[in-house]
């Protein structure tokens, strides 16, 4: 198997820095779709890439596409694809199917019917008729859009965002993935001041020092195609040896999390402990109504009240009319701020924001509100 077909999952609106991710690992011929991010690799990309993504939802190995209008195509579609090359005889796996735009409606049957056509195809590959399925775990994807399948395998388990360092969570957590795309999606780099001032659990900020010290999000998690056979355990092994040792030094960040709530501050620094960056955040129980900023140049990242986090009218106007006076005249400072509340630009009476991205937190619609700040003087950047 020389060559392989990898798909990089994403939310709605962060296909172009997923895009810019897998263009970063080394892959050239990357095609960029809704939702998803398609490039060729090798075996031993899929634990590298596993590890790396830092904004994709999860990594799939594309098994093939076809046209399937009836249910008799599909079967025959999926039959005709080489699962023996990466199911072992006693490997245990299910199907997840759903069908969008397509004839073939009930996600259901397209499971059925998935699931009968592999069973059949490695049922004449390894000359058996009965799979104890006692082996290793694997996960098929079968999506019919528009009349056209695609099937792939789950080589990544439990989604992308799952870094395994945060046991402590506010009431409406953003996930690690989206909470990395912010930072992306920001003027922020590592020699720059960074703070938040709602921070909650701390997620952005983590996110951002694990970016800064260069550390791979996936280092310290397990994914479901480390059981697969066909990958050798020794590119997981070199794969995770690389990240450790492209592993920046602490000490040399500027990031500060400020939050109201002093359960929320020791759940971040908690969190940011068991992200291996604790000694490069500072946290502090802090009301956004008391903060104050005395640098000149540097970047805002928050996730602002809004859902299930939605806070009165009063306090809400009252944090709105604080951070206004707190940034409207920092013109040296680059602002973003994520929330599903339209009214905020007219609160943030710094301008117009230089531009609003529409992104998703889960299933709630929200934009991520951007203010560029003033390019920092050389020696101010340091």
């Amino acid at each position: 198997m020389t060559s392989i077909t990898l798909i990089a999952t994403t939310a709605f609106g962060l296909e172009s820095v997923v895009k810019r991710e897998v263009q970063a690992l080394g892959f050239a011929d990357v095609r960029v779709s809704e939702g998803r991010v398609e490039f060729d690799a090798a075996l031993a990309d899929i634990p590298r890439v596993n590890l790396w993504l830092r904004s994709a939802d999860r990594v799939l190995v594309k098994m093939g596409a076809f046209q399937a209008r009836t249910f008799d195509e599909l079967f025959e579609g999926v039959r005709a694809l080489p699962w023996e090359d990466w199911i072992i005889q006693d490997g245990r796996f299910t199907v997840l199917g759903k069908g969008v735009k397509s004839q073939l409606g009930s996600f259901r049957t397209i499971q059925s019917i998935t699931k009968k056509a592999v069973v059949e195809r490695l049922k004449g590959a390894y000359a058996i008729e009965w799979f104890e399925e006692t082996g290793p775990a694997y996960t098929i994807r079968a999506s019919v859009l528009k009349d056209v399948a695609m099937l792939t395998l789950d080589a990544s388990g439990e989604g992308l965002h799952k870094r395994g360092y945060r046991a402590h969570t506010g009431v409406a957590p953003l996930k690690e993935t989206l909470a990395a795309a912010l930072v992306q999606l920001s003027f922020w780099r590592p020699d720059r001041l960074l703070i938040d001032p709602m921070c909650g659990s701390g997620t952005i900020l983590i996110e951002a020092a694990m970016i800064g010290r260069n550390m791979a999000p996936g280092l310290h998690r397990s994914f479901a195609s480390e059981e697969w056979p066909v990958i050798p355990v020794s590119a997981w092994y070199l794969a995770r040896k690389e990240a450790k040792a492209a592993i920046r030094p602490a000490g040399k960040l500027r990031i500060f999390g400020y939050d109201i709530d002093g359960d929320a501050i020791s759940g971040a620094r908690a969190n940011a402990k068991r992200a291996g960056v604790g000694q490069d955040i500072v946290f502090e129980q802090k009301d956004i109504r008391d903060l104050w900023i005395d640098q000149q140049y540097g970047v805002l990242i928050s996730n602002f009240p809004y859902g299930v986090k939605l806070l009165d009218y009063k306090e809400l106007n009252d944090i709105y009319i604080s951070f206004n006076k707190t940034f409207k005249k920092k013109k040296g400072w680059s602002i973003y701020v994520l929330t599903a509340d339209r009214m905020f630009p007219r609160y943030f009476k710094r301008g117009r924001p230089d531009r609003v991205r529409k992104l998703f937190n889960a299933n709630i619609e929200v934009n991520y509100y951007q203010y560029y700040g003033e390019r920092p003087q050389r020696a101010e950047a340091h």
